[in-house]
């Protein structure tokens, strides 16, 4: 029987396990913090003698941690490395697939939440100490709506690891229905047991508190923020405990987005989590092996000891179904800038003219009243929707207020139909990979504008996300039969579309500039 660690090293301290239904638990005194798990007899002895036949360590460090919490078991200790951080370290080459895999574009941030099981965690119930020392108050949910209103949809992608128990302890359903707003604003949630290294390997920045994957995460070098961090919950002796009292805190109190990019920009890998995680690095598969085949008093097979490589996950796209508030400003070129928050708390703030665009999925039927650009993903041979532009009209057609109508085609085209009725193809070289809605908002913005549709169609166009440019080809499309077998009507004016909201309970602005009602 040999005994490793889950996690990294030895770190958390719990309450001591009992032997039975309740009744020889270890009683420790009042004033005694609970014992470390995986390194006390609690865990460790069965009658005085060591449980297991050899317990793995991945530092000698661990060796005088173990030494002095429960001597007995010390002769069993065998230094054999981190066998789930050499993996990630064999990986690493291919984090381009892993974000592409993700959904992360050219110029686009990973945000990647953590949390722990534990009321202390990032999850938790707000009973430990939250990061710069104030209370934990449900941090990971207070963070994700600020999160979509305060990060660029297309600038920044978030996904969340939470760990296993997690999930176990509350169940799959409501773990979902917890994040089901933050999954609608394109929230990605990462598979616990096979797909959160790849995800930590992709990742800008982690958002995390006390448990492995961050320090995981810090070894690996990348830029770490404490959403939580309960100290008195860790070995003090531990690694992991020096690098949650040193390592930045989130300030929660503060605009997210300057915290995140100010830390990436200024970050200077710390030696400390990579040195601690594991003192052989790349050697936990001979080593491993090589202690399993002497408790068996066997010969290893002849070849070399090797660990499964990470494969790369099932493409994971950023849907969002929850209203978008997007904000554009059109250039010379022809260029529009765009950008986009998915179902913001608060009218984000940021310079040009703000419209709505809502895809045809979203939760709120009632924003698709509201919306300047309807939007829906799907192949274009779909016969539930018919052909896209045949599918376009019939939104115009019911949404009388709506100005353009979009169905993405795949991952770097859409087919569009204006409300003059034009109906345009828009398709991105291959060195762009923004969400082609993003595109159907640019068209939106440069007619709105006032200016031409002949100059996109004859020289494409530049639509700008953040620091990075995707050209667009704008083609006409030839029309087939539209709803009904009509035409579009004309274009509403400013004028209709207050007069049509002037009875309702939104008005025009407060629709497009408030859009965080629906998701």
């Amino acid at each position: 029987m040999i005994v490793l660690s889950h996690g990294i090293g030895y770190t958390k301290r719990l309450a001591a396990p009992s032997t039975d239904a309740d009744a020889h638990a270890t009683v420790l005194p009042r004033s005694a913090p609970p014992p470390v798990f995986g390194l006390a007899p609690d865990w460790l002895l069965a009658d005085g003698a060591p449980l297991a036949d050899a317990l793995v360590l991945s530092h000698p460090e661990q060796f005088d941690r173990l030494a002095a919490a429960c001597p007995e078991a010390l002769p069993t200790a065998v230094l054999a490395g981190d066998p789930c951080f050499d993996r990630m370290l064999a990986a690493r080459p291919y984090r381009d697939r892993f974000r592409r895999a993700l959904g992360v574009g050219r110029g686009q941030r990973l945000v990647l939440l953590n949390s722990t099981w534990s009321p202390q965690s990032l999850l938790g119930d707000g009973n430990g100490e939250g990061a710069g020392g104030g209370g934990g108050d449900d941090a990971l949910p207070a963070l994700l709506p600020r999160l979509a209103s305060e990060l660029p949809a297309d600038e920044y992608r978030v996904a969340a690891v939470l760990h296993p128990n997690i999930w176990h302890g509350h169940g799959p359903g409501q773990i979902r229905a917890w994040l089901d707003r933050a999954r609608r604003a394109g929230l990605a949630l990462i598979d616990p047991l096979e797909d959160w290294r790849q995800a930590l390997l992709a990742a800008d920045v982690v958002i995390g508190d006390h448990g492995s994957v961050t320090y995981y995460a810090a070894a690996l070098g990348t830029p770490v923020l404490l959403g939580a961090a309960p100290v008195d919950s860790l070995d003090p002796d531990a690694p992991i405990a020096e690098f949650i009292r040193t390592a930045p805190g989130l300030d929660a109190r503060a605009p997210l987005r300057g915290q995140v990019d100010a830390l990436i920009e200024s970050h200077v890998p710390q030696p400390g989590p990579m040195r601690f995680t594991s003192s052989v690095p790349g050697e936990a598969a001979v080593r491993l092996r090589r202690a399993f085949y002497g408790l068996m008093a066997a010969p290893e097979p002849p070849g070399p000891a090797l660990l499964l490589p990470l494969p790369v996950p099932d493409p994971e796209p950023a849907l969002r179904t929850a209203p978008l508030y997007v904000l554009t400003r059109v250039l010379a070129g022809p260029e529009v800038v765009v950008t986009r928050y998915a179902d913001p708390a608060r009218e984000p703030a940021g310079a040009g003219a703000a419209h709505l665009a809502v895809h045809e999925d979203t939760r709120d039927p009632g924003q698709l009243g509201l919306a300047d650009v309807v939007f829906r993903n799907g192949a274009p041979d779909d016969p539930r929707f018919g052909p896209p532009g045949r599918w376009a009209a019939e939104v115009l057609d019911r949404h009388p207020h709506c100005a353009l109508a979009a169905y993405v085609t795949g991952p770097s085209s859409c087919v569009v139909r204006t409300r003059d009725g034009d109906l345009l193809r828009l398709t991105a070289g291959p060195e762009a990979d923004a969400d082609p809605a993003v595109y159907a908002s640019a068209v939106h913005a440069w007619l709105a504008a006032g200016r031409p549709l002949t100059v996109l169609v004859e020289g494409g166009l530049t639509v700008r996300t953040g620091s990075t440019g995707h050209h667009v080809v704008v083609a006409a499309e030839a029309d087939g039969p539209t709803a009904g077998g009509t035409r579009q009507r004309p274009s509403p004016t400013p004028a209709d579309r207050s007069t049509a909201h002037a009875g309702g309970a939104d008005t025009p602005r407060a629709g497009r500039r408030s859009p965080r009602t629906g998701s």
